[in-house]
């Protein structure tokens, strides 16, 4: 069984090599996705900033 051909649906139990494999393209994408979050939040975080500091 391949990470391409299982399914996790499936009834089959994935290798230890395909599940190792799927927890590090889990994680890879946790990961990319945090940061893309944290960089959206810091990003708002300093025009709201900025708005309230030309308000004033």
């Amino acid at each position: 069984m391949s990470i391409d051909t299982y399914k996790l649906t499936s009834m089959e139990e994935p290798s230890v090599e395909v599940l190792s494999q799927l927890m590090r393209e889990a994680a890879e994408e946790a990961a990319q996705k945090r940061a893309e979050a944290t960089a959206k939040f810091f990003s708002q975080l300093k025009s709201d900033a900025q708005k309230i500091e030309a308000a004033w």
